[in-house]
C-alpha cells in the first residue's frame, strides 16, 4: 500500500501539505481550503483523525512512510520519506535525482505546531517524569526543516497565518519568497522560544533541588554547582502581547512582552479595568509602584501601604491604617510632584480612598482590588488607568535583565533588605527610631542612586534621589520635606509592635542607599532635625561618619548591605 500511496502523491497531485498539530485551532477550514486548492493532505495521527471525522480525506504519514508509529509516538515524522520531500532543493538536479531514485514526494507546504510544553509545566499537574513526554522533537524538526528551505517550502506555526497564506497563494498563484522568508522567520522564532521553555524548566528543576538541599530537605537527585543560575548560554524566552503607542518619547516605537516559561505575576499580567491605553513609562512605574508596596507585605508595617511614582521614584510613600489616610499621607510628603504621578496600594481601594484620588490628577492606579463605589467614581476619570494586581512574592532564582548595547547584564533580584542592623554610635535607636528606620531603608531600597530617604514613622518626609552627589540628594530630600504638609506629624505609635499607645511626634530619622564616604551628611543631617540614621557602612572614613554622629547625639545602624538601583 505504502508503494502506491506513494505514487499517487508523485504524481496526481502538485501540491502536498503537511499538517500535525497540537493546537487544532482552524483546522477544518484549513483542511477544505487546501483540498479545493488541489492539495493532497498528509497528518500525523491525531489531526488525521480529527480530519477524516470531518470528511476531509487525508494520509497519514505512515502510508507515505510505509512504516509505523513507534515508542508511544516519540517517533511518527522522522523519516527520510518526509524530511527528503521537506528538504530537498528544487533547483538541484542531483537532489532532484535522489528524491525520484528513492520515490519521496515533494512536500510543500509544513504546517506544525508543537507540544503545549509550557502550559502544562505552568499548569503544575504532571510530575518530572511525565514532563519529558511534552518535549516535541518531531514537530521542532519539520518547522526547521521547512524554514531551512523556505526558498521551496511555506512553513506555517501560528492558525493566525493560515487565512493570509491561502490568500496570497489564491490571488497570485503562488506565496512570494519574502513572505516564505518571514514565515521562516516565525517559526524558527517560535522553536527558539519552545527550546528556551525547555532549557529554563530543566534549570530551574536544577535551582529548585539547590534550593531545597538550603533547606535542609533531604532529596535524590544530583545537584549542580550554583553556576546553574548564570549558564554559560542563558534563553529568555519572550511572547509579543501587544504594541504600545510609542516608547520612553513619541518617535520611538515599542511593544510589550510577557516572559514565558514563568508563573504569571507581576504589571505584565495585571488586568486593566478601565482607562486609554498604557504607555511604555507607565509600565516602568507601575512596576515601581507595585514592588514598593509589595515591600511592605509580611513586615512589620501592618496596615495599607500606598506609593506615589514619578518618573521611576517614590515622591511619597506612607502606611497606615486604612487606604484613604495611607493615600493622604503619601500625597501630602510631596503634592506638587503626585500631579501626575502612579499610585500603588497594597490593600483594596475604597469609596473615600477612591473620592480623595479623583481630587487630582494622576495617571494610573494600581491595587490587588476596588470596592464596587470605588470603579463607579473611578468612571468619572476616563483617562485614568485603573489595574488590579495581586501581591505577589519573587522566586529567588527569578532574574533581573537589563539591555546594554551589544548585550545584556543579568543579576539576581535585590530581594533582601539587610546583613546585620548593628549600632555603631554610642547612642541606640530608640523603639520610635528604630521603627522609622526599617520604614525609610525600604524605601529607600526602591529609590534611584544616590537615594536619602527622611521619615516620621512609617511616612516619607522627603525624598531625594538620582544625584551624582549623596550630599545633594539629601538636600533635596529636606527641600522636600519643608514643602510637604506632614509638619507636625501627629501620629498614634498604638500600631508600632512594643510601644506604649499615646500621641507623640514622631522623631525624623535619615536613610542612605550607600555609605558616606564623608561625615559631610551626618553634619547636615543633625542640623536639619535628624536624630537617627541608617546606612550600609563600609566607607574608609566610615568612624568620622560613627565621631559626627556621636558629637550630634544621633543614633546610627549600619544595615551591612548597600542597595543601589541605577
Amino acid at each position: 500500500m505504502a508503494e502506491s500511496v506513494k505514487k499517487l502523491i508523485k504524481y496526481e497531485n502538485p501540491m502536498r501539505a503537511l499538517l500535525s498539530l497540537s493546537d487544532k485551532t482552524g483546522l477544518l477550514d484549513l483542511g477544505r481550503e487546501l483540498l479545493q486548492l488541489g492539495f493532497e493532505l498528509v497528518s500525523t495521527g491525531g489531526t488525521a483523525k480529527e480530519l477524516r471525522d470531518a470528511k476531509i480525506p487525508c494520509l497519514e504519514v505512515s502510508d507515505v512512510t510505509g512504516f509505523p508509529e513507534i515508542l508511544n509516538g516519540r517517533v511518527k515524522t522522522l523519516h527520510p520519506g518526509i524530511f527528503g520531500g521537506i528538504l530537498y532543493d528544487r533547483k538541484n538536479p542531483a537532489h532532484k535525482g535522489e528524491i525520484e531514485k528513492h520515490d519521496i514526494g515533494p512536500i510543500d507546504w509544513v504546517i506544525v505546531n508543537l507540544y503545549p510544553f509550557e502550559k502544562i509545566s505552568m499548569e503544575n499537574k504532571v510530575n518530572k517524569s511525565e514532563m519529558i513526554e511534552f518535549i516535541d522533537i518531531g514537530g521542532v524538526s519539520l518547522l526547521r526543516a521547512a524554514g531551512k528551505n523556505f526558498e521551496s517550502v511555506v512553513v506555517l506555526c501560528d492558525p493566525a497565518d493560515y487565512g493570509k497564506a491561502l490568500q496570497e497563494l489564491k490571488d497570485n498563484k503562488k506565496v512570494s519568497l519574502e513572505s516564505r522568508r518571514a514565515l521562516a522567520a516565525k517559526a524558527f522564532g517560535h522553536t527558539a522560544h519552545y527550546d528556551a521553555m525547555i532549557s529554563r524548566h530543566f534549570r530551574h528543576e536544577v535551582l529548585d533541588d539547590i534550593s531545597n538541599l538550603k533547606s535542609g530537605v533531604k532529596i535524590t537527585t544530583p545537584i549542580q554547582n550554583e553556576a546553574s543560575l548564570f549558564p554559560s548560554e542563558l534563553t529568555l524566552g519572550l511572547k509579543k502581547l501587544n504594541d504600545l503607542r510609542y516608547g520612553e518619547n513619541p518617535h520611538q516605537k515599542a511593544s510589550l512582552y510577557q516572559e514565558t516559561g514563568v508563573r504569571a505575576w507581576g504589571i505584565v499580567h495585571a488586568e486593566k479595568l478601565q482607562g486609554k491605553e498604557l504607555s511604555f513609562n507607565n509600565y516602568l512605574d507601575l512596576d515601581a509602584a507595585w514592588n514598593i508596596v509589595n515591600a511592605f507585605a509580611g513586615s512589620p508595617y501592618k496596615g495599607a501601604a500606598c506609593v506615589i511614582i514619578k518618573h521611576n521614584n517614590p515622591s511619597g510613600t506612607a502606611v497606615a491604617e486604612t487606604a484613604l489616610s495611607a493615600f493622604q499621607l503619601a500625597y501630602a510628603a510631596d503634592p506638587i510632584s503626585a500631579f501626575g504621578g502612579v499610585i500603588g496600594c497594597s490593600s483594596t481601594v475604597d469609596k473615600e480612598a477612591a473620592q480623595e484620588i479623583a481630587k487630582t490628577f494622576f495617571e494610573c492606579v494600581i491595587a490587588p482590588d476596588y470596592a464596587p463605589e470605588a470603579l463607579e467614581i473611578f468612571k468619572t476619570k476616563q483617562n485614568l488607568r485603573i489595574l488590579r494586581q495581586a501581591s505577589g512574592l519573587l522566586l529567588p532564582y527569578e532574574l533581573d535583565v537589563k539591555k546594554i548595547s551589544g548585550g545584556f547584564l543579568v543579576q539576581e533580584r535585590d530581594l533582601q533588605l539587610s546583613a546585620e542592623d548593628k549600632v555603631v554610635t554610642q547612642r541606640a535607636p530608640t523603639p520610635e527610631e528604630a521603627y522609622s528606620l526599617g520604614f525609610a531603608w525600604r524605601v529607600a531600597k526602591a529609590v534611584k542612586s544616590n537615594a536619602i530617604v527622611l521619615s516620621q514613622g512609617s511616612v516619607t518626609a522627603g525624598v531625594g534621589a538620582g544625584q551624582m552627589s549623596r550630599i545633594d540628594s539629601m538636600k533635596i530630600a529636606f527641600s522636600k520635606m519643608a514643602a510637604a504638609r506632614l509638619e507636625p506629624l501627629e501620629v498614634s505609635p498604638s500600631k508600632i509592635s512594643g510601644i506604649k499607645s499615646h500621641i507623640t511626634k514622631l522623631p525624623l530619622v535619615m536613610a542612605s542607599d550607600a555609605f558616606f564616604p564623608f561625615r559631610d551628611t551626618v553634619d547636615e543631617a543633625a542640623r536639619a532635625g535628624v536624630t537617627a540614621i541608617i546606612q550600609p557602612g563600609g566607607s574608609l572614613r566610615d568612624q568620622e561618619s560613627i565621631n559626627a554622629a556621636n558629637e550630634h547625639g544621633l543614633a546610627m545602624v549600619f544595615s551591612g548591605m548597600r542597595h543601589f538601583k541605577h
